[in-house]
């Protein structure tokens, strides 16, 4: 039986669940239809977030099986991009310099660039760490 890497923490999607209603936590574990409704119902009008209490370790689990792990952080990364994200502090984590002015400038591209990032961050991350791997990185 091979043990997945551990790409995303338990630790950050509760961090990440107490700001739930958002959807939070549901983005960083690459659920973007199910974080959509979060963010638009308040959490299922909040019974879905209490729900999520109890499903973030098969949420972790998922995620850990899905994403590449490497030399670029998931949680670091989400956590930049939900606390930070205006600032594109997590755009120049990933080396993504221009576009991090970009929304240093523009708080975030007018919110329009966050909301994006909410929704392939991981997928940005799991590419770049891929390609890591393939140069040996």
């Amino acid at each position: 039986m091979s043990v997945s890497p551990d790409t995303h923490s338990k630790v950050v999607g509760y961090v990440l669940w107490l700001f739930g209603f958002t959807g939070a936590h549901r983005f960083y574990y690459g659920r973007q239809i199910t974080g959509v409704i979060w963010f638009f119902t308040a959490g299922l009008f909040l019974i879905g977030w209490l729900v999520d209490l109890f499903l973030i370790p098969s949420m972790d689990r998922a995620a850990d099986r899905r994403y590449v792990a490497g030399r670029s952080d998931y949680s670091v990364a989400w956590i930049l991009l939900t606390f930070l994200g205006w600032l594109g502090l997590h755009r120049f984590y990933l080396g993504k310099w221009i576009t991090g002015i970009l929304y240093l400038l523009t708080l975030g591209l007018f919110g329009l660039g966050i909301l994006y990032d909410f929704f392939t961050l991981n997928s940005q991350i799991s590419e770049r760490n891929h390609a890591a791997q393939l140069r040996g990185a």
